[in-house]
């Protein structure tokens, strides 16, 4: 039996979080997932954490911490850095794009409006954590 993947999910619309995890269902994928809502809880939660999570699911626009300063402080914590992060976004900026992944997110994904499009994102998701080296 294969274990779930444990997705943090940073994300501050719950319909945007209902339609990812209903998308990771639909798409069959075991997971597991703890949802934060504003980026400042996130560095003190991983913190904290005695399981890090498979992969972070990261917002930009978020409250009390701009999405860009939480991956940043991801990738600069020595501990953290090597947890996946996939940036999902409405930031189609140019800008946003190429700090993230300049910064170290694996993926930076434009936020769909269909489930279809959800479906893609679940397939990068699950790619990201499959590309981390064991």
């Amino acid at each position: 039996m294969q274990k779930p993947i444990h997705i943090l999910l940073v994300e501050d619309d719950p319909d945007d979080v209902d339609l990812l995890e209903s998308a990771l269902r639909d798409n069959r994928v075991k997971f597991e997932s703890h949802v934060l809502t504003q980026g400042d809880q996130v560095l003190p939660y991983l913190i904290m954490c005695k399981n890090f999570p498979d992969v972070v699911v990261l917002d930009l626009n978020l409250p009390k911490m701009h999405g860009r300063e939480v991956l940043h402080l991801i990738k600069q914590t020595p501990e953290l850095a090597s947890i996946p992060v996939v940036i999902l976004t409405t930031s189609s900026a140019q800008a946003d794009k190429d700090f993230c992944l300049k910064t170290g997110a694996c993926d930076y994904l434009i936020k769909p409006v269909t489930m279809e499009d959800f479906s893609a994102i679940v397939e990068k998701i699950v790619t990201a954590v499959q590309n981390v080296p064991k």
